[in-house]
Parts: C-alpha cells; structure tokens; sequence
C-alpha cells in the first residue's frame, strides 16, 4: 500500500476542542488537509478553528457540534457530513470520556455512557462515512484506542471494555478494507497529557475523596505533550501503521501483556504505587489519551471528546 498522501485531501476528526484532537487538527493543516471537526464544547472549537485559520489561512475548515452520546445526533451529523464531504481522505475517531469506578460503583447507566461514546459512536461513524473513503483513493482510518485497550486495570471496566471493543473492531476491519486499499490504525496512547482525567466521570458509588485521590496520583502519569502524540499518530497513518503505540507508557505495558498476561496487573501496580506515589487500584479515572468530551460529574448526561 503506497503512503499515505495528506495534501489536498478532507480529513474528519472527532473530539477536536482539546488534546490530542486539537494537536491534530493543526498538524493535518501544516499538511496540507482540509479539516472537518466535530466536538461538544462550542467555545473550545471555535478557539481551535480561529487558531488553525491564523495560521493556514488556505485551509477549509467545517465545524459541527454533536454529543456523540446521542445515536441519533450522531446520525444526523454523519449524514451531513457524508453529504457535503463525499470524498473524505482520512477519518480519525479520537473523542472519548473516562468514568471512574469499580463495576460495582457505577450504574449501568454510566458504563453505557461510555460504551455509547467510545466505541458506538465510533462504528456508527465508521460505517457512515465509509461510502466516502472507498470513493477517496488511498483513503485511511484512524481509530483511537488507549492503552486501556491493551491492559485492563481494576475499576476501569467501563472504559477498558470500551476501548477492547474498538481495538477488536479496528483489527477487523484492517483485515476486510484491506482489497479496498483503504489504511486502518489502531491508536494506543499511553499517559497523555490532555483533559481526560480531570473531567472523568464519577461513578454514583465512588466517594468523591477516593476518586481526587486517583485522579491526583494518575495526572502525575501525564507527561507526554498531544502534540506530540499527533505526530506519533500521523508518521503512522503517512507509513500506513497497523498499530501505533504512544510513549513507553504504552510501550511497557504492551510487551508486559504479551509475555505475562497473568502476571502484568501486579508487576504495573507495583509500578504505578511507585510513580504515583499511592495505591491507584480504586476509582482512578483513564490514562488522559485525548481529550475528554464529557460533562462535568454532575451533569448526568452527556460527552464527547
């Protein structure tokens, strides 16, 4: 499969006001894409697309606010953007929230929220606009996963469900979109530094004291700037990467999982009391891998990027 070519082409990219999807809303603008954003927060978007347009004042830019909780909403907007974009390069399904709590002190409620946002809304949009890849030469895919989807730590049920699922859906389409020359990368970010944590979710029955306690000891985790995960994601989309993990973060738990399966819990805990400073089993909120689109924790809806 030839390199992927970013010039000229229309690049859709979710979970745009902050973090990771901010960071590659500008990096696709210094290659040259046109852009199609989608986001919840109006205000944060709008001051993204006001500093993209200063500094690639030849870049096409379209906005569409969507909570991507909402199936039918997201419906509405795929459609749109399928009808005004039919010829989109690159998709990125970056958004996603984080929701802090062991299985047994969140509602289901809650976990459907974040399956809804982090792995729903991702096939929904998926298999929407993928009428327009297949009508784009050399188009690619992108979805993000965390390195929750690689590790599944304790009382992160929610999110490391959610991003299995769409690191198992991603594998498969790679294999079947293959005959079609279309791209497809799994995204595997590590302890990014965004605003996913800080805005988690917290489940109904964590105590607000032991969920700013892991709150506080994984934001210490968060050292890699999304700027520079953009440029980690797009080298892989541009050589056409299956699998692109983010900072040794990632990279650690990675080999770790695939050597001691049964063993990495206790090795990464063991690590992680030592880095964070505290025991991190309990009501910690995601490894900050994008930006976060949820409300805040007293908002009982909402979400995306």
């Amino acid at each position: 499969m030839r390199r992927f070519v970013f010039t000229g082409g229309t690049a859709v990219v979710t979970g745009a006001a902050s973090g990771i999807g901010e960071a590659l809303a500008h990096a696709l603008a210094r290659r040259g894409s046109d852009l199609v954003l989608l986001d919840r927060d109006a205000g944060r978007l709008d001051a993204v697309v006001a500093a993209v347009r200063a500094a690639h004042p030849d870049r096409q830019l379209t906005t569409y606010l969507v909570d991507l909780a909402d199936a039918a909403a997201t419906a509405r907007v795929a459609e749109e953007v399928r009808q005004r974009h039919p010829a989109v390069r690159l998709l990125v399904n970056n958004a996603g929230v984080a929701l802090g709590g062991r299985f047994d002190q969140v509602t289901l409620d809650e976990f459907s929220w974040v399956v809804d946002v982090n792995f729903r809304a991702v096939v929904q949009l998926t298999h929407a606009l993928l009428p327009t890849l297949r009508a784009e030469p050399g188009a690619h895919l992108v979805n993000v996963s965390s390195l929750f989807g690689i590790i599944a730590p304790a009382g992160q049920t929610a999110y490391a469900a959610s991003k299995f699922a769409v690191r198992g859906f991603t594998e498969a389409l790679r294999q079947e979109l293959a005959d079609d020359g279309i791209g497809v990368t799994s995204v595997h970010p590590g302890g990014i530094r965004t605003r996913i944590a800080q805005n988690a979710r917290v489940g109904s029955g964590v105590s607000p004291e032991e969920f700013e306690t892991g709150r506080r000891q994984f934001e210490k985790l968060l050292t890699i700037d999304p700027a520079r995960a953009a440029e980690v994601i797009l080298r892989g989309v541009r050589r056409r990467r299956g699998r692109v993990l983010i900072g040794w973060s990632a990279k650690l738990p990675d080999l770790l999982a695939r050597v001691a399966p049964a063993a990495y819990p206790r090795i990464l805990a063991f690590g992680l009391n030592r880095v964070a400073g505290g025991p991190t089993r309990r009501a910690v909120p995601a490894p900050a891998q994008r930006q976060p689109e949820a409300a805040p924790a007293t908002d009982p809806a909402g979400e995306p990027a």
